[in-house]
């Protein structure tokens, strides 16, 4: 059976689990499985990029965030801001007398990132993170259904069995759920990782 889009998606899990009854609470798997998958694979095509004017200590997140990469102030001269701590931010500014400055720190806060010290100007700043996974519609897919529709299946079979009171195939969907989440981050790594490959020197007389 194909895997490319919702729909067959759910005619998969229902054709899994052998059960034709399930038709109401199989969206609720999938959402399920994308809030857990979002959780645990950290791949190049969850990547994305925002920018923001940054004028005062707080600003809002994307709200597909789920963690940061890096904030950089593009202008010239380039800066990448260190992210530290809430606690290390606070700590830095009272000590500091809440100064003023062009950003050179900041922390994630209550659904936004803080920065220090406090602008003393507007700053546009481009911000790289991991965005959660783009929810399943019948009008709408995503890399990691079009890519790697199998962790799809393994996460949503592996919501249903509290539903279904199947204890016994929860370590069955959740060997091949980790399986798979392994594979992709590992292949997302191998992608950053990997150099430019052998190099043949010729040598000249």
């Amino acid at each position: 059976m194909p895997l490319t889009n919702y729909t067959e998606l759910k005619a998969s899990i229902a054709d899994t689990l052998n059960r034709t009854d399930l038709t109401a609470v199989i969206p609720d798997f999938i959402r399920l499985a994308e809030a857990q998958l979002s959780r645990d694979l950290r791949h190049w095509r969850m990547e994305d990029r925002a920018t923001a004017t940054v004028d005062t200590q707080y600003t809002a997140l994307p709200l597909d965030f789920i963690s940061p990469i890096r904030i950089t102030i593009p202008a010239s001269p380039s800066h990448t801001l260190q992210l530290i701590s809430p606690f290390d931010i606070s700590k830095m500014r009272m000590e500091n007398s809440d100064n003023v400055g062009r950003p050179e720190f900041y922390a994630v806060v209550d659904g936004s990132f803080e920065v220090y010290p406090t602008p003393d100007a507007d700053y546009t700043v481009e911000l790289v993170y991991y965005e959660s996974i783009p929810d399943l519609s019948v009008n709408n897919t995503n890399w990691l259904l079009t890519h790697y529709p199998d962790a799809y299946l393994y996460s949503s079979l592996l919501h249903s069995s509290p539903y279904l009171q199947e204890d016994q195939r929860v370590a069955v969907w959740n060997t091949l759920y980790l399986n798979s989440v392994s594979a992709i981050n590992l292949e997302g790594e191998r992608a950053r990782t990997s150099g430019s490959g052998r190099r043949i020197q010729i040598r000249s007389y």
